[in-house]
């Protein structure tokens, strides 16, 4: 099965717009790597507030609580929030949900710099298999997957393309 990546976030940019229910002090933040590349491409898409509203990422990898089994991502970035986080709306951007652990991270994150009066999560792709309870505001496709497929975002050459992958048996 083919996902165009590129059309999800077209579907979600109109999604996010069409709802006026985003305060105009939101700013968007991507949650790395996925997470990052689909909220520079939401900003390009959106019109006011939120495409001059400035946009933050966040590397989440300490906060995850399987980080002792995973180690660090082998692009470690750090986390970027170029605003205060205090008292602004937060539009939690990433790829795929499933379990929910990454957006707990991403939260725990989010947190350490500051406390928003609200937080909006968008997501490409809702894969199920939730293990904490986290739902998205925004969905561009819900997409159940068996637990032994991943499904992963890759960026070459600024081409975003989904690919679904087999667990090795």
């Amino acid at each position: 099965m083919q996902l165009d990546a590129e059309k999800l976030i077209e579907l979600l940019a109109e999604k996010v717009d069409t709802l006026s229910a985003l305060a105009p002090n939101t700013a968007i933040v991507g949650i790395h790597t996925g997470g990052a590349w689909v909220a520079e491409r939401l900003v390009a898409r959106l019109g006011p507030p939120l495409k001059a509203s400035p946009c933050g990422t966040l590397a989440v990898t300490l906060h995850r609580d399987d980080f002792a089994r995973r180690g660090l991502h082998p692009q470690k970035k750090s986390t970027d929030i170029p605003f205060t986080v205090d008292g602004r709306h937060i539009l939690l951007v990433d790829d795929v949900l499933q379990s929910g652990r990454t957006i707990r991270a991403a939260l725990n994150e989010l947190f350490d710099f500051g406390r928003p009066a609200s937080v909006k999560l968008a997501v490409l792709i809702d894969r199920g298999g939730r293990e904490l309870p986290m739902q998205a505001d925004f969905v561009a496709l819900s997409m159940p997957l068996d637990a032994q497929q991943s499904l992963e975002l890759t960026n070459e050459n600024d081409v975003l393309r989904f690919e679904i992958r087999e667990a090795k048996k």
